[in-house]
C-alpha cells in the first residue's frame, strides 16, 4: 500500500502514516526498511498488519535528491534537532556578541568568527549589530522556515 507520513515523534521515532485507503497506520523505527528513515510528508510504500505499517520504503523520486545522494555515498542523514527559535532569539539578544546563538544553531563557523571579532572594539560593535539583526530575524521568521533551516536532517 502507499501512503504519506503524517508525523514522527523525534524522541521515540514512532509515527503515523495516512494510507491511500483513508486509514491511519502507526509505525516504529524498526519498521523502516530503507536507510533514510521517516520524514513528515514523505510518500512511502508499506505492508499492513491490522493498524501497523511494516516494511516501509520511500517511493522512488519522493526523497529529495541531496538526501538520496548522501545516503548512496555512505553518509548518514544527521538527526533532526529540537532547536527553538525563541531560545535562539534570546541568546542572540543577550549573548549575541559572543556568537553563542550561532553555536546553538549549529553554525560554528560564524560563531567562531563572532567570538574572535568580539576581542576588538570595532569587532564588538560589528557583532553587536550582527547579533541584533539575527535577534529580529529569528523573531519574524516563520516556524516552518526556522525548522527547515536549523532543525532539518541535512
Amino acid at each position: 500500500m502507499r501512503g504519506q507520513v503524517l508525523g514522527v515523534d523525534r524522541t521515540t521515532g514512532d509515527g503515523q502514516i495516512a494510507g491511500d485507503d483513508g486509514r491511519r497506520y502507526r509505525f516504529r523505527p524498526e519498521d523502516w526498511s530503507d536507510k533514510i528513515g521517516p520524514s513528515v510528508g514523505a510518500t512511502v510504500d508499506f505492508d499492513v498488519n491490522e493498524t501497523r505499517a511494516l516494511s516501509i520504503y520511500h517511493v522512488p523520486g519522493s526523497v529529495p535528491a541531496h538526501v538520496a545522494q548522501a545516503v548512496q555515498a555512505g553518509q548518514r542523514p544527521r538527526r533532526r534537532t529540537n532547536r527553538n527559535k525563541i531560545a535562539a532569539a534570546l541568546l542572540a539578544l543577550f549573548l549575541g556578541t559572543l556568537g553563542i546563538h550561532r553555536f546553538y544553531l549549529g553554525r560554528t563557523g560564524s560563531g567562531v568568527v563572532m567570538l574572535i571579532l568580539t576581542c576588538t572594539v570595532v569587532g564588538l560593535l560589528a557583532t553587536g549589530i550582527w547579533a541584533f539583526v539575527d535577534f529580529i530575524r529569528y523573531l519574524i521568521m516563520d516556524e516552518a522556515e526556522f525548522d527547515h533551516r536549523y532543525n532539518s536532517g541535512f
